[in-house]
């Protein structure tokens, strides 16, 4: 391989995720919060896939708010493991098998115990069918917490 390489695959998407991040406010001096909105439609592809643990740990280094609100599908899920998430009551999260053993892993592993055995046991992580659970009943049920009145 060329070791100039990384410079034709890593550093457009770098680039294109700083812009994209910058657009929608992600800097210090934004507010104080992130909404799910920019990962809501999922991933899409393993490479998407990448993108979103990169973005994930990027605004976990944060330390602001992550809201998920409105529609949250697949891969937006991931950002469950975050200490500084919350969710709107009336977000809907919608959970399905990855498209390969690794992306479905990942986001097993950003669920909590209660959330990964109730997806598991009923067969969520199964197909890539959607399965909907609500922001009220992550939140009653399987104990994230609810953000903050706006």
């Amino acid at each position: 391989m060329n070791k100039f390489a990384w410079i034709t695959t890593s550093l457009p998407r770098v680039l294109c995720l700083t812009t994209f991040l910058a657009a929608i406010g992600f800097s210090p001096s934004a507010s104080g919060q992130v909404s799910s909105h920019p990962w809501g439609g999922g991933a899409g592809s393993a490479a998407r896939m990448d993108m979103f643990v990169f973005d994930r740990d990027q605004i976990a280094r944060s330390g602001k708010l992550f809201k998920i609100e409105g529609i949250c599908k697949s891969a937006c899920t991931m950002f469950l493991n975050l200490s500084n998430v919350c969710i709107d009551p009336n977000a809907v999260l919608m959970f399905h098998a990855g498209g390969n053993a690794r992306s479905t892993a990942i986001m097993l592993d950003s669920y909590n115990t209660k959330l990964r055995n109730f997806v598991m046991a009923n067969h969520y992580m199964d197909t890539r069918e959607l399965h909907a659970i609500s922001g009220h009943d992550m939140i009653q049920k399987f104990g994230y917490r609810r953000c903050p009145q706006t």
